[in-house]
């Protein structure tokens, strides 16, 4: 028998939805992947096809999944389960990414709240590079030292396990819109300080000249337009479920279409943002040193604990305040990113299986948080970090979304209900352009992007790292991969006699809003 229905909280306000969307969109990747593949994929062209991928794949699908999570009330296993009963496994496999994300992404930020600390004196030394994988991180290179536990890293990972929990035990209302409405606009105005000082430095025009400089060629290339595409899935927080829970808390008549425009062009205007900034100092670092910006680290993990700690070791004036702003940036963006993430895994067990919000914080986020104390503050934390994000990632968010846009969109046929019901509430309608967008676009180029992601590994020898490092690296990815992909469909099975509650009907949520005005 069906459950009785449950009573959903809801965001206080819209705006305390928007924020906190953009808070889970907006990450480390707008800082240091963004500027990275722009650079790489023609500078300036490569807004083309960035701008034309959020248009017609990113936005598309925010609408699509702030619909299902509106429309069905529920996290993604609830919602899919709602929306047919053999979908739920989809939604359980989003679930299993969340939580290998969440474990790992901790470590990030903790070494960021580390090196906001390490700036004020440059305890890097002349050598960043040097100190990151052998005094900081004591990096062993493979994975046979998860028993070298660093315990500086570790301690600063239980702060951001206990803030994160912290906040969303607290609820929607209280911990997530709260804090978002804070730390966003906090995150701008510090960004945007730490911009300025950049773009006033010795060879700031020189880095904007070639983050912008616009190669055209670039825009006939196959690979340039996946690169665009890929940035956008990988930015936005598509394809794992958060988007979908976040939006389950929106009360019925909010509005769909509009807000996932705001958050998608919110999202993309901090990554030029992001690239600005990055390129100036970069530029700085060319002018000082005389390494040309295409020699120097300009992504990922280098370019936040080696270039930028290079380019503060060189500023003539404020250096401390110039790290410590770009550190605790990405402290910021990685802690709301962080908070999106683990929601999803607490509010599945909430909603799935009745339990209250503490509880579920407590016994999932607990769970979480143990193992990533246990792998990541290690001597193999960095590989362990490294293998699980290229992965997850690339074969875990990129196979879901593609799985759950062909599910919703041709299998079950959805897609006008969701129209429907998008349309009902919104100010922007879609239409046949959202269709073409959502069920032809983007899965024929997310199917382009894990093509490409195959054939590309396939290529790969293991002259490199050794064959032992190498086929270690391989075992554990396609394990973890399949391993979600495992968890949603053992989950889905378990659960399968098991009803979810009913959805509240319109007029008991309506009456129940206007008591609590």
């Amino acid at each position: 028998m069906a459950r009785e229905p449950n009573v959903r909280e809801n965001w206080g306000s819209r705006i305390g939805f928007i924020l906190a969307a953009i808070g889970s969109a907006v990450g480390l990747g707008n800082i240091w992947r963004f500027p990275g593949v722009a650079y790489e994929n023609g500078g300036g062209a490569f807004l083309v096809p960035y701008l034309v991928a959020l248009t017609t794949a990113g936005i598309p699908l925010l609408i699509m999944e702030f619909t299902i999570g509106r429309r069905y009330k529920g996290s993604a296993p609830v919602a899919f389960r709602r929306m047919n009963k053999n979908a739920e496994v989809i939604g359980w496999w989003q679930v299993a990414i969340s939580i290998v994300i969440a474990v790992y992404y901790a470590a990030i930020i903790a070494w960021a709240g580390w090196y906001g600390w390490f700036s004020i004196s440059q305890q890097w030394g002349a050598d960043p590079a040097t100190f990151l994988f052998a005094d900081f991180l004591k990096d062993s290179g493979g994975f046979g030292d998860f028993t070298t536990w660093l315990p500086d890293i570790g301690i600063a990972m239980v702060v951001v396990w206990a803030f994160t929990l912290l906040v969303i035990g607290a609820g929607i209302k209280k911990g997530i819109e709260t804090t978002s409405k804070i730390f966003i606009p906090l995150l701008l105005v510090m960004f945007g300080v730490l911009v300025v000082q950049a773009l006033n430095q010795d060879g700031a025009v020189e880095g904007l000249n070639a983050f912008f400089t616009p190669d055209w060629d670039k825009v006939l290339e196959p690979g340039v337009w996946l690169a665009a595409y890929g940035q956008i899935f990988f930015s936005l927080s598509i394809g794992f479920g958060i988007m979908i829970t976040y939006a389950s808390y929106l009360k019925r008549k909010s509005d769909i279409t509009t807000s996932a425009f705001t958050v998608g062009f919110a999202n993309s205007s901090f990554e030029i943002l992001a690239g600005i900034g990055v390129f100036a100092a970069l530029g700085f670092i060319a002018f000082q040193t005389g390494v040309p910006i295409a020699d120097q680290s300009y992504a990922g993990v280098g370019l936040a604990f080696i270039a930028f700690p290079t380019i503060i070791n060189t500023l003539p004036y404020l250096a401390g305040l110039f790290g410590v702003l770009f550190f605790a940036s990405l402290v910021v963006a990685g802690w709301t990113s962080m908070v999106s993430i683990v929601q999803v895994p607490v509010a599945a067990m909430e909603d799935r299986f009745g339990w209250g919000r503490i509880k579920a914080t407590v016994v999932v986020g607990g769970l979480m948080a143990v193992v990533s104390l246990l792998l990541l503050p290690t001597a193999s934390g960095l590989m362990f970090l490294d293998v699980s994000d290229y992965y997850i990632n690339q074969y875990g968010i990129v196979v879901a979304a593609l799985v759950s846009i062909v599910v919703v969109v041709w299998v079950l046929w959805k897609w006008m209900e969701l129209r429907d019901n998008a349309n009902a509430t919104s100010t922007l309608k879609v239409g046949p352009v959202w269709f073409v967008c959502l069920g032809v676009i983007t899965p024929v180029m997310l199917a382009g992007i894990l093509f490409f992601n195959v054939r590309d590994l396939l290529r790969a020898t293991s002259e490199e790292d050794g064959l032992f490092t190498y086929n270690q690296y391989q075992a554990y990815g396609w394990a973890l991969a399949g391993g979600a992909l495992a968890f949603g469909v053992i989950m889905a099975l378990l659960l399968r006699s098991k009803d979810v509650p009913v959805l509240e009907s319109e007029e008991d949520e309506e009456a129940r809003e206007e008591a609590a005005r």
